[in-house]
């Protein structure tokens, strides 16, 4: 049986894979209770999304819209508890799934009866900011998710925030993301390159992991800055994401991240985000044949 897509090794260096809203393959729906379930059974790192509904708790989605991944339609924080659960996942045809959306209490039940694989990680990105959580949706997180804090990272791009709900929630890792949408454009040189690192590691000194654009870390390379390096040297992991398909480009681009060496700088990337697990394992398994 072949080995599961959870990480890929080159020149003796293994990089986590993970499944990016849950998908093991590029043809699996977002967020499928199924998989999830199966990635944390195997010990994948897996990433679900969370979104603050009406009832001070989170569902597992990406979008602050219901419309176009579920049955519903209207914001997902005007929607209840209730209401959410009677919603199915579409697919990636746009049609209806036998999935529900889930919210974050559910999955942790699910969690609770499940025989999780002690290198499993369950990767809670928030899509919220600190002045969304009031004292009644930090309290909800934590009673959910405190069973489970050790195999679990809290994610976003607002450290003040995930500082709020890792306070309530011992145990629990964090991880920062800084990226910005337009931040290929705004970085044209290798000391703003250096400069947003750095930065970014004075913002979130508590993340264990720093996650970052593949695009702009490559970018930041060719400039002659290890974005990589930098953070590993402050003792932070590093995940690249989002490899979406794989194709001659993304694979040469992951090899960059795994091995490349260029006037003495050295990319060995912790970790990669992509919706094709799978198919990515498997093409750097050929790569060894």
């Amino acid at each position: 049986m072949p080995n599961p897509p959870i990480s890929i090794e080159q020149h003796g260096h293994r990089t986590l894979l993970k499944w990016h809203r849950a998908r093991r393959k590029a043809s699996d729906p977002a967020f499928s209770p199924r998989r999830i379930l199966e990635g944390m059974q195997l010990g994948a790192s897996v990433e679900v999304d969370l979104v603050l509904h009406a009832d001070h708790g989170f569902a597992i989605l990406h979008d602050p819209d219901l419309h176009p991944t579920t049955t519903g339609t209207g914001r997902v924080s005007g929607a209840s508890a209730q209401d959410l659960r009677r919603l199915f996942l579409r697919g990636n045809d746009g049609a209806p799934t036998r999935d529900r959306v889930m919210l974050l209490d559910d999955l942790c039940d699910v969690l609770q009866t499940a025989s999780v694989h002690p290198g499993a990680v369950l990767q809670l990105d928030l899509k919220e900011d600190r002045s969304s959580l009031p004292p009644a949706v930090i309290a909800n997180f934590a009673r959910a998710v405190s069973p489970f804090a050790a195999a679990m990272i809290l994610s976003g791009g607002d450290s003040a925030a995930m500082a709020a709900l890792a306070a309530a929630t011992p145990g629990l890792k964090i991880g920062y993301d800084p990226t910005y949408p337009g931040i290929l454009d705004d970085l044209t040189s290798a000391e703003e390159h250096t400069a947003f690192i750095r930065r970014a590691l004075r913002q979130a000194p508590d993340a264990g992991m720093i996650y970052l654009d593949y695009a702009l870390v490559l970018a930041a390379e060719a400039q002659g800055v290890d974005m990589i390096g930098i953070a590993h040297a402050d003792g932070r992991r590093v995940d690249a994401w989002t490899i979406r398909s794989v194709t001659p480009t993304t694979l040469d681009a992951v090899r960059r991240l795994l091995a490349l060496r260029v006037d003495q700088i050295t990319l060995r990337v912790d970790q990669i985000t992509t919706d094709d697990p799978e198919g990515l394992a498997a093409a750097f398994a050929e790569d060894q044949t």
